[in-house]
């Protein structure tokens, strides 16, 4: 997206001494935020020893940026955490990491292992004697019900799971302040804005509507924020850094303006600003955190630091107005709000069954994160090896040391594909799954039309083999195996479809209720039911080996399928055995009468007797048989062992023993 860049934005008027002064190399942590972006561009004014953290690139806000200033790392991985400390060795860290702040950051579990894991893990790694001062971005929020001019040792009040994390996180830093003498500071930020802030948020959306005369759907008048530019705040983290005193270790700190603004002064001065004739329109509904006294007491900043905001609603509210007429593209700044970040509704989980596979994988996830990325959806990867003899296990835990939604399942034994399917589906967390081999043979990038379908309302999207590049004995084999199952089963699956699928989360929870042991999944996915369709594909060879499969497996792939949902071989024992008794029995009755009626021409000798015993016996044998394969299957689901069994949980660059359960 074409979006603003670093000459759009007005050089700050913070104090540039106090910047100098400050201790380096100086890490701005979550700079792709905007309180971060705005504290890296301001810092990177003045300095060059300041980097600051993303966790993907594009990132908007921080474009125009020299790349050596920012480095992309997922932090939620310990071990990129370590590299990082250890790469930039940081004397002062600006912590401005958070999540759930938006009303659609609702990942329950997101929220606290950013908001106070990461932030436990972090300063449980910093060493008092080499920092010079942790600032953490903390949160107005963390007061909750408790709103009105509260004083920083006020009880706390947290009204919600982002709520309940800050103040937790605020916790530690006193904890590790007063009692390990750790240099570290909580600043509760109040409602910043400016520059470079979400636009989905209300200043940005009053900036957006007074420039075309008018407002956007505002809450009840009464209700009241302490609005405080972004300056202010970054100025508040400079002097913090700058003037901490030992006293002060593990303190919170208020950073607001102290005053009570309501959404009704905030239509007065925006009328003002934008000569707006039209009237606002109060309609849009309260949001559970909207408060009529919600304003800070800035006292304890101001002693301590001599910290004050310098710039007030009406100048502020010019500043980014001015910032937003400078924009080339504002159509894209209007688009690139979180609001309109991944798709959690048709989150994926590609679940990967790899035997010999370790030369793929690589490649396999690559092909995946484009894929995903190009959807836009929210995701993971669970490879599932299941006991290869290669080097698949290090390779999977070489890629989740780098990708938090990357994990592994490594089976005690290798338990065949469908059970490395079941194994992974089980611990599957989105919306939907996908089945795939990992030889390549399944190209990830048909999961596009995969979601597509999946999308207009279809449960079961399954990849249809128009053609396959292999011999021509082992097309007509495939092709022949469909149509013999169609014929022999109660079920009719689709012709030429393999495991490769998606399926919508309901089916997924519908195919683990299966009991049975020996699976067929494409079976078990057409008995499920549910609106399914097709996509075309040609499979290619596999990419890398030689393939798994063999005449004998593929057999046993047809019986499997044949015996799980057919009764159809003992209806033609059974049939057969009517019919035979039929015909024995008229052979009796013709045998009498050519006795009694013509006896010379009766036959005479073995022959006619040793024929029929033999063919009798391999019917019985043959019946026998049939009637075994079932007894075995009977006697493999009696005794109830399990699908699989986890060796270990690949997860975050770790390989850890699976829990007991597994």
């Amino acid at each position: 997206m074409s979006s603003p860049s670093g000459d759009l934005l007005k050089p700050s008027q913070i104090n540039s001494t106090s910047i100098r002064q400050l201790q380096g190399p100086i890490l701005v942590l979550g700079a792709s935020g905007f309180i971060g972006a705005n504290l890296l561009r301001i810092l990177l004014e003045q300095r060059a020893d300041v980097y600051g953290t993303a966790t993907r690139l594009p990132a908007w806000r921080l474009e125009s940026l020299p790349r050596k200033h920012v480095l992309v790392t997922d932090l939620l991985i310990d071990s990129n955490l370590d590299a990082l400390l250890e790469g930039v060795k940081p004397r002062t860290i600006f912590d401005c990491i958070a999540y759930g702040a938006y009303s659609f950051e609702t990942d329950r579990e997101l929220i606290y292992r950013t908001n106070f894991n990461l932030t436990s893990r972090l300063l449980g790694r910093l060493d008092p004697r080499s920092l010079s001062c942790y600032v953490h971005a903390g949160s107005s929020s963390e007061y909750g019900d408790n709103s009105s001019g509260p004083q920083e040792d006020e009880p706390c009040a947290p009204n919600s799971h982002y709520s309940v994390s800050k103040v937790a996180a605020a916790s530690l830093i006193n904890y590790l302040g007063k009692k390990k003498g750790l240099p570290c500071a909580n600043l509760r930020l109040y409602s910043a804005y400016g520059p470079l802030e979400d636009s989905s948020r209300l200043i940005p959306n009053i900036v957006h509507f007074g420039a075309s005369g008018g407002y956007p759907e505002l809450v009840d008048p009464r209700v009241s924020r302490d609005f405080i530019y972004v300056d202010d705040v970054a100025q508040a983290f400079i002097d913090v850094g700058l003037k901490l005193r030992e006293a002060d270790y593990g303190e919170s700190f208020n950073i607001g303006t102290g005053r009570k603004t309501t959404i009704g002064d905030v239509v007065t001065v925006s009328q003002q600003l934008f000569d707006i004739r039209k009237d606002p329109v109060f309609s849009m509904p309260n949001r559970e955190w909207d408060l009529t006294d919600w304003y800070s007491d800035i006292s304890k900043a101001h002693g301590r630091f001599a910290w004050a905001p310098q710039v007030n609603l009406e100048e502020g509210l010019a500043r980014t107005a001015a910032w937003y007429r400078s924009l080339p593209d504002k159509t894209a700044y209007l688009q690139s709000s979180k609001r309109f970040g991944l798709d959690t509704k048709h989150s994926v989980s590609a679940i990967i069954a790899c035997y010999k596979d370790g030369q793929a994988i690589p490649i396999m996830y690559e092909r995946l994160k484009k894929t995903f990325t190009d959807l836009n959806v929210d995701h993971e990867i669970i490879f599932v090896n299941d006991c290869s003899p290669d080097d698949s296990e290090e390779v999977i835990r070489s890629i989740s040391r780098n990708d938090r939604r990357v994990l592994g399942i490594s089976h005690s034994r290798n338990f065949g594909s469908q059970a490395a399917f079941r194994s992974g589906m089980e611990i599957a967390t989105k919306n939907s799954c996908v089945l795939m081999d990992g030889d390549l043979q399944d190209p990830p990038e048909l999961i596009q039309q995969f979601v597509s379908k999946w999308r207009e309302g279809f449960d079961v999207v399954y990849g249809r083999r128009v053609k396959r590049e292999a011999s021509l004995s082992m097309q007509v084999a495939y092709k022949l195996f469909y149509r013999v199952f169609d014929t022999f089963s109660y079920i009719k699956i689709p012709h030429d479809a393999g495991d490769f699928s998606l399926v919508d989360r309901r089916v997924m929870e519908a195919m683990l209720r299966f009991p049975e042991r020996d699976l067929f999944l494409r079976g078990v996915r057409a008995y499920a039911g549910f609106r399914q369709i097709g996509v075309d594909y040609i499979r290619p060879e596999r990419m890398f080996g030689r393939t798994t499969n063999s005449l004998l497996k593929n057999l046993g792939w047809a019986k499997k399928g044949i015996l799980s949902f057919s009764y159809v071989p003992l209806d033609i024992m059974s049939s057969s055995a009517i019919i035979l008794c039929a015909i024995s029995f008229l052979m009796v009755v013709g045998q009498l009468l050519a006795r009694l009626l013509f006896p010379q021409l009766a036959p005479r000798g073995f022959a006619t007797l040793i024929i029929l015993i033999v063919f009798f016996g391999s019917l019985n044998v043959l019946a026998i048989s049939v009637a075994g394969e079932y007894i075995a299957k009977i006697f493999e689901e009696v005794k109830q062992r399990p699908h699989y069994i986890r060796r270990s949980i690949i997860r975050d660059g770790e390989v850890r023993l699976a829990a007991k359960e597994s």
